[in-house]
């Protein structure tokens, strides 16, 4: 057996972490010096930092300017949640899953919320059949799946005179995927996924039918006061200008705008999904040739250009998930590739992030670690048999 020889090159920044996931290159804590530290975020400069945070949100991504954009607390967990609980029960739910956080979705609309939803399941590596899906009732799906790297190749699946409301988890996705705003009637994403920015913040992008449906419909269940986003039967605009539920991080706050300003400076979204293309292309294309490692989506079109999301194929390992562990163990204690084992709940594997604070160069410095990682780990299976 060929032993691959221990590589020279390191990547500069080994974090390839799905969440929170490494900040832009060359960031440093004082950037964030002019956070209004010890200020009230309800006084003047902490409402025009929250409300800079929303409307440069929405110049980069493109947001159609009647769609409301609110800062909200749990990330994009609590985003999800406050339009699960606020929204649904109108008219009938279609759930669609192919990974972990959107069957966490699929438990908390059936046994929470108590609805009878259509479930649209598939395999890690697969989509769910999307031409089944009706769309006279509101859908609920991830646009990327973060645990798998499977993602919708598109909105086409998702019609212009659909009935319902689509609710969209994409949070692995923007900043980094093209997304379809006509066809999204809520979005949410989170500050530590494409833009590397902290934790606990999430993001809720509302259509104008999404703000209708919350001032006509009352939910048959009680709502936890962090949920509301009406009185009176109207919508509490102050959320969309940055009037928080609850008392944001300023600091966080800061941090996201400096990213929002990275972003821009470095080209916007353009370049910022070209990065992620590069980086998720430099991976698959060392998976094409090599017979021992492959990506988990079946389907090209599908594969997620964030988190990618790879197996092995070796028929020596007979246990894989024993067998990923070590690799990303001694990946880690090389300091060249930091928290790339697979998601709990998900296929043994490694699960690498290439969002677009992560520098191809790194990519590329890392795979021949990850040849030699393998190869060690094969010879360990050897010598141990």
């Amino acid at each position: 057996m060929t032993t691959t020889k221990r590589p020279d090159l390191r990547p500069a920044n080994p974090r390839f972490s799905s969440g929170p996931c490494t900040k832009p290159k060359g960031w440093q804590p004082d950037f964030l010096s002019d956070a209004p530290l010890g200020r009230s975020h309800r006084a003047a400069v902490g409402k025009a930092k929250l409300k800079a945070a929303i409307e440069q949100t929405r110049d980069i991504l493109g947001i159609p300017a009647d769609y409301r954009i609110g800062i909200v607390p749990a990330s994009d967990t609590g985003a999800v949640e406050m339009a699960l609980w606020s929204l649904l029960g109108a008219r009938g739910v279609d759930m669609l899953s192919w990974e972990s956080f959107g069957a966490g979705w699929v438990t908390d609309v059936n046994k929470q919320l108590k609805l009878d939803a259509t479930h649209h399941q598939a395999d890690y590596g697969h989509l769910p059949d999307l031409s089944a899906v009706n769309f006279d009732h509101d859908v609920v799906f991830t646009w990327n799946g973060t645990t798998s790297g499977v993602r919708v190749p598109g909105g086409d699946f998702i019609p212009a005179d659909r009935a319902g409301l689509t609710i969209c988890d994409a949070t692995s996705a923007a900043f980094a995927q093209d997304l379809p705003w006509d066809k999204l009637d809520v979005t949410t994403f989170s500050w530590q996924k494409v833009l590397g920015g902290e934790a606990a913040h999430g993001m809720l992008v509302l259509s104008p039918r999404a703000v209708e449906r919350l001032e006509n419909h009352t939910p048959a269940w009680p709502l936890p006061k962090i949920f509301r986003m009406t009185k009176g039967g109207k919508l509490i605009e102050g959320i969309f200008v940055g009037e928080t539920i609850n008392t944001p991080s300023m600091l966080a706050v800061e941090d996201y705008l400096y990213s929002l300003n990275w972003a821009r400076n470095l080209g916007g979204l353009k370049t910022l999904i070209a990065r992620a293309d590069a980086n998720a292309q430099a991976i698959f294309d060392f998976c094409d040739k090599r017979d021992w490692i492959t990506n988990l989506a079946a389907v090209p079109a599908t594969r997620s250009n964030t988190s990618v999301c790879l197996k092995f194929t070796d028929a020596r390992i007979k246990d894989g998930a024993t067998f990923a562990k070590a690799i990303a163990k001694r990946l880690e204690a090389e300091n060249v590739a930091l928290d790339v084992g697979a998601y709990r709940d998900a296929p043994a594997g490694l699960r690498v992030w290439c969002g677009g604070t992560v520098e191809t160069d790194d990519i590329n410095a890392m795979l021949p670690w990850l040849e030699w990682a393998f190869q060690a780990e094969i010879a360990a299976l050897a010598q141990a048999a």
